[in-house]
């Protein structure tokens, strides 16, 4: 079936029609508990939750985990606190929040749907996979050129030759070697490998608890347990880490058209979670400016998918002319969002407790891969790598024993809404009562919450693909071409059905704000 792309002028149309087809149909966040844990971990008044709804697409993101609930919770938390920070500007009450289910899907596989000039990029390089281990299996991460040059070297393989010479040779390497020292073995040459955790030993939480929102008893002693076997320190029942700090004078945002109009956001962040984050808030009217290093060039693909509404810069920190053009950024900033391992920006200057001295009342927000304590959260990591180390790929292995995956980097996308989500409510906050926040959210604590703590709606069907992506997604041309893309998954009724512009070229905006 030919489906038609909507042109820019018909952006919504289909949407809106989509969802009014199915007004009857419809889930109340009252009722769903993922959404009451997500709302409640980010500090929201639980009243509001009467606000949100959902309408259902039936065979949205397949799985046996309960994707499709973690993916419509992130995006009715966050499009919830889109609604009640415009609330807060405007005097009025929280308008209701209806989220369709197929717009979360398509935007949660949103890098699988872009489309640039036609040509389908390439997700994930041929280094990048799973492997067979001596003792098991192990999952690669080689997408980036200098984490390429540190996995091959490092079990011996010169980088000559073409990527089906290097494949199979990559695969008799690691085939005759056991996972965990392949796993240690990559890690002390800075390269990404990750063995593959095997399923857990008990049922997960969702089916063996209900979901109360909390994580106990048997899921507290699961977590425990997978720990052990894993050696990754998985999160507690804690999805999200917030700080209140300093007593700064509030400061009231005015009424604005847009719930983030007016807030300027510094974006120190790369790949999916943070980059989704800092694109959500451009679409409610941040001016977000992202900011990369010189020396660690971004691919352009991934950029045209996560940098729109985004302005994109370059700094080299040790540069101390560069450094001084950060530093008035930030004395303008309303929020610093980074998304490098623990520790890493530290020296230069810019560990949270440092910002929030320099700039009393700002909202920072990190993210990480494998969380903010213990022997791995140092560690490089993507969700690929996380869903392996976890048991999640373990748990969605196919009938003949290789591992699987979730149908989406449901990790990255569903962490990115959260932290937007955390980044809105503190603005929220601080409109009233003032003050600094640090919040930090990981991809583990979002993989624990799947695997321990939501429960499948009744009805699910674990697999299958039925609902249709098309009427979500349209066209553009940008600087990169002409571009095909998901559009926004946000229910909240003000928030705009596309972003203000297209991604720029990375790295070419100048390091102002507008």
């Amino acid at each position: 079936m030919t489906h038609r792309i909507e042109t820019d002028a018909e952006a919504g149309t289909a949407a809106d029609a989509d969802t009014d087809a199915e007004t009857d149909a419809t889930t109340h966040a009252g009722t769903d508990a993922a959404t009451a844990h997500a709302w409640t971990a980010l500090g929201g008044a639980p009243d509001l939750l009467e606000k949100v709804s959902y309408v259902p697409a039936d065979g949205a993101l397949p799985a046996r985990l309960p994707v499709r609930e973690l993916a419509r919770a992130t995006v009715g938390a966050c499009s919830l606190a889109a609604a009640e920070l415009a609330a807060r500007r405007s005097g009025g009450a929280v308008p209701a929040v209806r989220v369709a289910e197929a717009a979360v899907a398509t935007a949660f596989i949103g890098e699988r749907q872009l489309r640039i000039d036609g040509r389908k990029p390439t997700n994930f390089a041929p280094l990048s996979g799973f492997w067979r281990a001596a003792d098991g299996w192990v999952r690669t991460h080689a997408n980036y050129p200098h984490h390429r040059a540190r996995l091959l070297p490092a079990l011996g393989i010169v980088d000559e030759g073409d990527d089906d010479v290097l494949v199979k040779r990559l695969a008799e390497e690691l085939a005759a070697r056991p996972a965990k020292w392949i796993q240690e073995t990559v890690y002390e040459a800075g390269g990404l490998a990750v063995a593959v955790a095997p399923p857990p030993q008990t049922t997960t939480g969702a089916a063996a608890e209900p979901a109360t929102g909390t994580a106990t008893g048997a899921i507290a002693e699961f977590i425990t347990r997978a720990a052990a076997e894993t050696a990754i320190p998985l999160p507690g029942p804690a999805l999200i880490e917030s700080r209140h700090i300093g007593a700064a004078a509030p400061r009231p945002l005015p009424p604005a058209p847009l719930p983030a109009s007016g807030v300027r956001v510094l974006d120190l962040t790369r790949v999916i979670a943070g980059p989704v984050a800092t694109r959500t808030l451009a679409l409610l009217g941040a001016d977000v400016l992202r900011i990369d290093s010189p020396q660690l060039p971004e691919d352009p693909d991934a950029h045209a998918d996560t940098g729109f509404g985004k302005r994109s810069t370059r700094l080299d920190l040790a540069d101390p002319q560069d450094r001084q053009t950060f530093e008035e950024l930030l004395g303008h900033a309303d929020v610093v969002v980074t998304g490098y391992r623990p520790g890493a920006l530290d020296r230069f200057g810019l560990a949270p407790d440092a910002l929030l001295e320099r700039r009393p009342g700002l909202v920072v927000a990190q993210v990480s891969a494998w969380g903010w304590s213990g022997p791995w959260a140092g560690r490089r990591g993507f969700d690929s790598l996380v869903q392996a180390a976890c048991g999640i790929a373990a748990l969605e292995a196919t009938p003949d024993g290789h591992p699987g995956v979730l149908p989406a980097q449901a990790l990255d996308h569903g962490t990115g809404y959260l932290l937007a989500a955390g980044v809105l409510r503190s603005l929220a906050e601080r409109h009233e009562s003032g003050g600094g926040r640090h919040l930090r959210f990981s991809l583990t604590a979002t993989a624990s919450w799947l695997m321990h703590g939501i429960a499948p709606a009744p009805g699910d069907t674990p697999r299958g693909d039925t609902y249709d992506a098309a009427p979500w997604l349209t066209e553009r041309p940008a600087p990169y071409g002409r571009l095909r893309y998901a559009r926004p998954p946000l229910g909240h009724a003000a928030a705009p059905r596309d972003w203000a512009h297209p991604p720029t070229l990375w790295g070419t905006d100048a390091p102002v704000w507008l």
